[in-house]
């Protein structure tokens, strides 16, 4: 009988835990309750073709944005019907067909094509740097007479280039290093170009024909309506939670979800316990004008060394905008601060051993996979995260 007694006791005790702990559940709401396949942290690019192809393959996801708005820094904000590229220009270019073709399934894209402008000191250059380049520096006509020009520059460096600025002078000479590169360089890294590795540059598109097209791309343009239309798409019918800062409430969520898929920052998944990786950061000013065309191009660069600023860009231009007004942002390199938008990796020796240490940690954790720019610490290319994501996805579903 006692041994019973004991039995049912434990009976008790365990009804009991279930009991309340269904009553939180039904507290936190019916989100909570439900079982997901796949957590995905981020809903920018790689997050939402991720969670799209997976959702169109019987799985069921969740996406947790930390802003409060889907997209990641493509997103961008209509104005006066003018799509401004909230996060900075983002114009796509691939060689890739199948990503091309796979993108083209959400949205059409416009005939875009990226011709900056440099502006030194009121002079102004075509880039990337073609025939319309040397011709405006140097007065030449002729493929051979800039290819005697440069060839002659590029001899001041001897032997293996120790630094950015070597690198660059021994790849298209000093003229153009000191109009085009140095002051450009310098503001976007915070640092002299003779302290940069020269790796940096490994080496700088020269055109010997009057071709302004910047990107050596088969296909190119920007998606009519803006890059939300993408997105939009890819996430249409899929759960999208708002305002969620994963890292803070991950005991919340991990426990709901087979896997999680993760693209934010992954020194703060782990709490920075080896140190902080470094970015670049970037600082926005964006500003309404009473005109219709202010620069005449969507992107001008601004290379000298006392305009703090590297570059105007005018949204409307990337969709041959004729609206009465325009929207230009002024684009401020700065050092990155804990808490601020990580933009530009600083892939040195030192930043890539300790992101190899937490990609080791990483291997660690069964449930975890890591995409995108920030959790793989790595700039890319928009067709790129594409291809990426259509990638992760085909080994998860192989696995």
């Amino acid at each position: 009988m006692e041994w019973q007694g004991f039995i049912v006791g434990l009976q008790n005790i365990i009804a009991t835990i279930e009991y309340i702990l269904l009553d939180r559940l039904s507290l936190m709401g019916e989100d909570y309750i439900m079982k997901y396949d796949y957590l995905i942290v981020g809903s920018g690019l790689f997050g939402a073709v991720f969670a799209h192809e997976m959702s169109q393959r019987g799985k069921k996801c969740l996406v947790l944005e930390r802003r409060q708005a889907v997209g990641g820094n493509i997103r961008c904000e209509e104005r006066e019907g003018i799509n401004v590229h909230v996060y900075g220009a983002h114009i796509f270019h691939t060689n890739n067909q199948m990503v091309w073709t796979y993108l083209n399934r959400f949205v059409q894209f416009n005939q875009y094509i990226n011709s900056p402008m440099a502006n030194f000191r009121g002079e102004l250059y075509n880039l990337p740097f073609n025939m319309n380049t040397f011709r405006a520096m140097w007065g030449v006509r002729t493929p051979a007479e800039a290819k005697m020009k440069i060839s002659a520059q590029r001899t001041e460096i001897a032997g293996e280039p120790l630094n950015l600025e070597e690198q660059a002078i021994s790849l298209v000479g000093r003229d153009i290093y000191e109009k085009l590169i140095q002051g450009y360089t310098e503001k976007q890294w915070g640092r002299k170009c003779k302290d940069l590795p020269a790796f940096i540059i490994k080496r700088l598109p020269v055109r010997y024909t009057y071709d302004n097209n910047y990107f050596n791309a088969r296909y190119q343009g920007i998606p009519i309506g803006g890059y939300n239309k993408i997105i939009e798409k890819l996430l249409e019918g899929i759960q999208v939670q708002l305002g969620v800062d994963y890292n803070t409430v991950r005991s919340e969520y991990d426990c709901m979800a087979e896997k999680v898929m993760y693209t934010g920052s992954l020194d703060e998944y782990f709490g920075y316990r080896l140190g902080r990786l470094a970015y670049r950061g970037l600082r926005f000013e964006m500003e309404r004008l009473e005109q219709e065309n202010y620069q005449g191009v969507a992107v001008m660069n601004y290379t000298a060394p006392e305009v703090p600023y590297t570059r105007i860009i005018e949204h409307k231009h990337f969709e041959f905008g004729t609206q009465p007004v325009t929207y230009i942002t002024r684009e401020y390199p700065q050092e990155w601060q804990p808490g601020q938008e990580a933009y530009y990796p600083v892939n040195d020796q030192r930043n890539q051993d300790l992101y190899n240490r937490y990609a080791g940690l990483a291997g660690w954790e069964e449930k975890l996979l890591l995409g995108g720019r920030l959790a793989l610490y790595r700039y890319l290319d928009m067709d790129k995260v594409v291809e990426l994501a259509l990638a992760a996805v085909e080994r998860e579903l192989g696995s």
